[in-house]
């Protein structure tokens, strides 16, 4: 069984499978956030939440498949978030 393949509009690298948090307020289960750590939008945001709540933090791209939103997933360093990546996505739930 294939799955859908999503890319960064940032960087053009494709988006992985990434289990949500129990306790975000998502109600979607599996989101899809790049994780290329040279994209341009996680290098920016560095400097971007500096400038703006002088916090060392950046953020990732994130899309929902099952709502089409998108937006930014904050990170803490680069390795932020990376646990959650879903390796094998064939067994998984997207909602």
């Amino acid at each position: 069984m294939s799955r859908e393949i999503y890319t960064c509009p940032y960087c053009g690298q494709e988006l992985k499978p990434w289990a949500t948090p129990e306790m975000a307020c998502w109600s979607t289960r599996v989101q899809y956030v790049c994780f290329n750590d040279n994209c341009p939008y996680f290098l920016k945001g560095w400097d971007w939440m500096r400038s703006q709540f002088q916090v060392n933090a950046s953020y990732r791209h994130r899309f929902d498949p099952v709502t089409g939103e998108t937006g930014p997933l904050p990170v803490w360093s680069k390795d932020a978030m990376k646990n959650g990546i879903i390796e094998n996505q064939e067994n998984q739930c997207e909602n």
